[in-house]
């Protein structure tokens, strides 16, 4: 069975990621990284520390749904130890992106911005949409729970990177995230990405393509955390087989 460590186990995910790895047959549980006091109960032969060195000792995995300092943490880690990894954090800087390239070099290591089969279909989808109608303008609405803390969220960003790869475009470009005041008409080329946040809302990814006289709108809403912590169990237990490389979770999936 490969041995699970997970980092971010006191965060919002650590409870579902805790809970599906001690079900699952075909791994073990085998360390937590944590930051403060874990307030869920594990078998007394699971490594808690507070060391990432430690953790990547004891594992053949970690899956890591943290915060980007942890990540990159994990990664300069990694690299003297190396792992595979599961990485489901979002809110990267331009250098700890680069840290998970540099990792990919060393190890395999899986990175996604939603874990979820949903969304992993959704991005072919919206790349073949924006791809064929060329004439349709591109909007996209996330919506979070009040406790998120970063926006717009890591999914509608790469829904946008799959909406501007489909239209010969770089978002960074044309990406616009809010709209205030006399703006002028909206522009061919400009995709919108906004967030809303309040509740408990789980996550909703809506894109739009809009067009005088009709719309389509592709909606994926997730009404349990479990998706998140259940689809990145799936690509733990497929990346432990895998060559160092950087992988998606649509790599995992097959599509």
């Amino acid at each position: 069975m490969a041995k699970v460590g997970i980092v971010g186990s006191t965060g919002r995910m650590g409870e579902h990621l805790i809970k599906n790895v001690l079900e699952n047959e075909a791994l073990t549980l085998s360390a937590l990284h944590v930051f403060d006091e874990l307030k869920v109960d594990v078998p007394s032969d699971v490594l808690v520390t507070n060391s990432m060195k430690a953790v990547l000792e004891v594992c053949d995995v970690v899956i890591d749904f943290s915060a980007p300092v942890a990540t990159q943490e994990l990664c300069e880690e990694a690299l003297k130890n190396p792992t595979a990894l599961v990485i489901a954090t979002t809110g990267f800087t331009a250098h700890q992106q680069n840290l998970l390239t540099e990792a990919s070099k060393e190890m395999p290591v899986l990175y996604s911005s939603n874990m979820s089969a949903g969304i992993a279909l959704l991005k072919q989808l919206v790349e073949k949409v924006a791809a064929t109608l060329t004439d349709f303008d591109i909007e996209i609405v996330e919506q979070h729970h009040r406790h998120k803390v970063d926006a717009p969220s890591g999914t509608a960003l790469t829904l946008g990177e799959f909406a501007a790869k489909g239209r010969g475009l770089d978002l960074d470009a044309v990406r616009v995230s809010g709209r205030d005041g006399q703006i002028g008409a909206r522009t061919k080329d400009e995709i919108a990405v906004m967030a809303l946040r309040g509740g408990d809302i789980v996550g909703r990814h809506t894109v739009g393509f809009y067009n005088d006289g009709e719309f389509i709108e592709l909606n994926h809403t997730a009404t349990s955390r479990e998706t998140f912590s259940k689809g990145a169990i799936r690509a733990a237990t497929w990346l432990v087989d895998q060559e160092s490389g950087l992988y998606s979770i649509n790599d995992c999936l097959g599509i």
